[in-house]
């Protein structure tokens, strides 16, 4: 864990202090005793810095739930139920899960467990998928497939991205013309669909979004009121779909 820089955390100690006296009645020499007690007292008690470094991303933390929110609410029919988007379980569930993922995203190919049990155990919820390759080259030529095969055969969508995202290796252009050809959709007519309608719409959609909730990587989800980064596991997400049940949000 990084640590802040001594002038920084002695300004924030100082601070902490609240003297009544503002900062310019000390003449030079009351400035520095005090700068000199104060580090003395940091030197002697370190572990404060590391206090200050947790009230900082408690903060943060804090500010990102704020903001996330305000954009789950201004942009939730591009959330939850963007037109380009498959979603899979049912399509009339009470609660719905989003996850932004990338199909050569190893966190996203352990999270896959999660979102199988989920659906096993759950007849009552709906997850969306909403493609977002940031891994490289191999992932967008992947992806250009996966959303020619969507347009081509949607409702064999669920056993595609199965197949493409719980695979060995890397995933590509011809890992994902492979499983695609695996499910009768054969590459030529792959093809012809990604030069009639090469996608940008769905992608950027993802993007932008992503952009503006502040996520930094995948997977990450959107139940209800929040951002979940991260693939925190069946028992995490099956909590916040029972509380959205319970309170209408993710934490009761």
């Amino acid at each position: 864990m990084a640590l802040f820089p001594k002038t920084f955390t002695a300004l924030a100690l100082a601070a902490s202090f609240a003297m009544p006296l503002p900062a310019l009645a000390l003449d030079d020499a009351q400035k520095k005793e005090f700068g000199e007690f104060i580090k003395e007292y940091l030197i002697q008690n370190p572990e404060i810095m590391l206090d200050v470094q947790d009230a900082l991303q408690k903060k943060q933390e804090e500010a990102r739930l704020v903001k996330a929110n305000q954009v789950i609410s201004e942009n939730s029919k591009s959330i939850f139920d963007a037109k380009d988007d498959i979603s899979i379980g049912n399509p009339k569930g009470d609660v719905t899960i989003v996850e932004f993922f990338d199909y050569n995203c190893g966190y996203c190919r352990h999270a896959l467990s999660d979102m199988q049990t989920m659906l096993k155990k759950d007849k009552n919820v709906r997850f969306v998928l909403k493609e977002f390759p940031i891994l490289g080259p191999e992932s967008v030529a992947a992806h250009k497939v996966s959303d020619a095969f969507r347009k081509l055969a949607p409702e064999k969508y669920k056993q595609f991205h199965l197949a493409l995202l719980g695979g060995e290796g890397r995933a590509d252009e011809d890992s994902a013309m492979e499983v695609a050809s695996s499910l009768g959709v054969n590459e030529k007519q792959i093809r012809d669909e990604m030069a009639k309608s090469p996608d940008t719409g769905s992608v950027q959609n993802a993007y932008d979004l992503a952009q503006k909730l502040g996520i930094s990587g995948t997977p990450s989800y959107v139940i209800g009121n929040e951002l979940v980064q991260g693939a925190v596991g069946f028992d995490d997400l099956e909590a916040k779909v029972k509380n959205m049940r319970t309170c209408g949000k993710t934490s009761c």
